[in-house]
């Protein structure tokens, strides 16, 4: 008796499901023994055929005592060059001031052209990875899930692109550009309708899909080699395909070392930034003096609170302040569009993204060459480097969240939402101060040019609620300062102690007062320079680690592409012949059928 219709499709679906799982084991083995050798830590000592050496756990080598758990040479190295700064910087602050300027400028000057190409190549590597033919890797494995939903992941990843220097340089930054538009824009004239569509434009370019193909680069490097090869969440650990276990050595250590000074110094410029703002609007509420040692007096106090979001933990400490940031961040945004010029602001968004884009080719590669001009220097050199050194931070923030996701899925989303989000911050922020400008109802200008942290406040004046609004922007500063301290010391430590996720509290609460004394020392060097400065001087040869790692993620995805290439070959081979044989199967059959006696035509 032959079995029903449907039940021997079924069969034949449960069978086919058998092959191809076992097809696949097999392939996928087959692949990894054939491919590249790649040994390396894991982040958790199971046996794994992708590990081909003896497994080693982070922290292995470290120093442990007095609430602390070290990795020697890194952090040795790190402190030693961190105090040499500081006892140089307080002995000699005028010389400091001095050398701060004679260094940007030279920096800038000679080796503008290479941060504006490498922020470019980041540009087409991300886009490279995400639409080749590694776009449909999965980070963690073919078979691992996102561990949070589509809508939560854009939603952290939309607090990743909030922060200090949003706040500080919304309403700055396109003023700026209004009075002294880029040498760029040759012809155009200061504070005129060109000027104010160029001065967007400019903004929308430093804030936009550069600096996050550079985060998106990093944070992929760092997620496919933590949970495809199940190493340690550190810098050098990308850098494996290129050193081999030569990254457990001396060029390793230094490339963490690296890794912790650009971090530090990107936060201290960001915390430096931050503390001006926070100055400036207790200046205007209360009248409290702005000077350099009042900044350092809010360090202190500001640097105290992150301390204890330290000692409280991700969940108590930097999750829950994160949580009410972006909230009350998104309270005043659109309370600033509802209130202001909501047709301008509008109109100014969907027309600057036109302007951006048309012009991205121009911005992108303008290194102000035959022109007696360094822009650039303050400008956009300033900002590439701001972004490198901070991709250290953002980037193991995004790939400890990115478990699951496509590399399509993964660069996309991290360039794209992002971007977004600050286009339209400065379109509110930044559209409603030039609306009051242009119209002649204030001048944002003149507050500019006379210290820019104080241009928000200076706007706050002409919305309704200006006390409310003041306290809300000194809040969200302060808190945007506490998180990204906290969150920064989190990710220092990862890479002072060896990749080990569970270091003690005493060594965060460590490098989070280490950042506030950076910033702090960085300030009485010389302010807003020295910031820029420092930024810059880091991120220059640290721009040279980032382009090497996108080699060593090409070469990473290249053998997960290999097995993953050779794994489809092989289902798909079984599944074809699992076709023909059903085929066979069922001729053979409906052959038998007609050759049985009594059997009807």
């Amino acid at each position: 008796m032959n079995p029903p219709p449907g039940g021997a499709e079924s069969a034949s679906k449960r069978k086919l499901a058998e092959k191809l799982r076992t097809a696949e084991r097999r392939a996928r083995e087959k692949a990894v023994k054939e491919r590249e050798k790649f040994r390396g830590l894991q982040i958790r000592p199971t046996a794994s055929f992708f590990d081909d050496a003896d497994a080693r756990e982070p922290g292995e080598g470290n120093w442990e005592g007095f609430g602390f758990d070290l990795h020697p040479h890194v952090t040795v190295s790190s402190v030693l060059v961190l105090s040499v700064f500081i006892i140089l910087t307080l002995m000699f602050q005028e010389q400091a001031t001095e050398m701060a300027d004679g260094a940007l400028a030279w920096i800038s000057s000679s080796f503008g052209w290479f941060f504006i190409l490498a922020a470019n190549i980041f540009i087409g590597a991300a886009l490279f990875f995400a639409f080749g033919r590694f776009g449909r890797i999965k980070i963690g494995g073919s078979d691992a899930q996102p561990e949070f939903s589509t809508p939560a992941w854009y939603a952290m990843l939309l607090s990743a692109g909030m922060g200090i220097g949003l706040m500080f340089w919304s309403v700055g930054e396109p003023m700026y550009h209004y009075a002294s538009p880029s040498p760029m824009f040759d012809g155009i004239a200061p504070e005129s309708p060109a000027a104010a569509q160029a001065a967007m434009g400019v903004t929308f370019f430093h804030w936009g899909l550069h600096p996050w193909a550079i985060y998106s680069v990093v944070a992929l490097g760092l997620a496919f080699f933590a949970y495809n090869r199940g190493l340690p969440l550190t810098i050098r650990s990308i850098f494996h395909p290129i050193l081999g276990n030569r990254i457990h050595g001396g060029w390793g250590n230094l490339i963490d070392v690296l890794s912790v000074l650009a971090t530090l110094t990107g936060l201290a410029t960001s915390l430096g930034l931050g503390v001006k703002q926070i100055n400036a609007g207790l200046n205007f509420l209360f009248g409290v003096a702005i000077s350099p040692e009042i900044q350092v007096v809010l360090i202190a106090v500001i640097t105290g609170f992150a301390a204890l979001s330290v000692m409280a933990g991700l969940d108590g400490g930097v999750k829950r302040l994160s949580e009410w940031n972006m909230g009350l961040a998104g309270i005043l945004l659109v309370f600033l569009l509802i209130a202001g010029p909501t047709v301008y602001i509008l109109s100014g968004f969907t027309q600057s993204i036109g302007f951006y884009l048309e012009n991205l080719p121009q911005l992108s590669l303008w290194t102000e060459t035959f022109q007696e001009s360094n822009w650039q220097g303050s400008w956009t050199v300033f900002y590439w480097a701001w972004w490198i050194s901070w991709s250290p931070f953002v980037g193991m923030f995004i790939a400890r969240i990115s478990k699951g996701r496509t590399v399509r899925e993964f660069v996309l989303g991290v360039m794209v939402v992002p971007t977004l989000l600050s286009f339209v911050w400065m379109s509110v922020f930044g559209g409603s101060a030039l609306a009051l400008q242009t119209s002649g109802t204030a001048d944002i200008v003149g507050a500019v040019n006379e210290d820019v942290s104080t241009a928000m406040f200076a706007m706050f004046q002409h919305f309704p609620m200006t006390q409310v609004l003041s306290g809300v922007g000194i809040v969200l500063v302060t808190i945007f300062f506490v998180t990204s301290s906290d969150s920064g010391s989190l990710v220092v430590d990862h890479l002072t102690s060896g990749g080990k996720l569970d270091s003690p509290v005493p060594q965060r609460v460590f490098w989070a007062m280490m950042e506030g004394v950076v910033a702090a020392v960085l300030l009485l060097g010389g302010g807003l320079s020295t910031l820029q400065t420092a930024a810059i001087s880091t991120g220059l040869p640290f721009v040279v680690v980032l382009l090497l790692i996108i080699y060593a993620l090409y070469i990473g995805l290249s053998q997960e592409a290999y097995v993953e290439d050779a794994v489809r070959k092989e289902l798909r081979a079984v599944e074809a012949d699992h076709r023909l044989s059903e085929a066979v199967a069922s001729a053979q059959q409906e052959l038998d059928d007609t050759s049985t006696p009594g059997s009807t035509s």
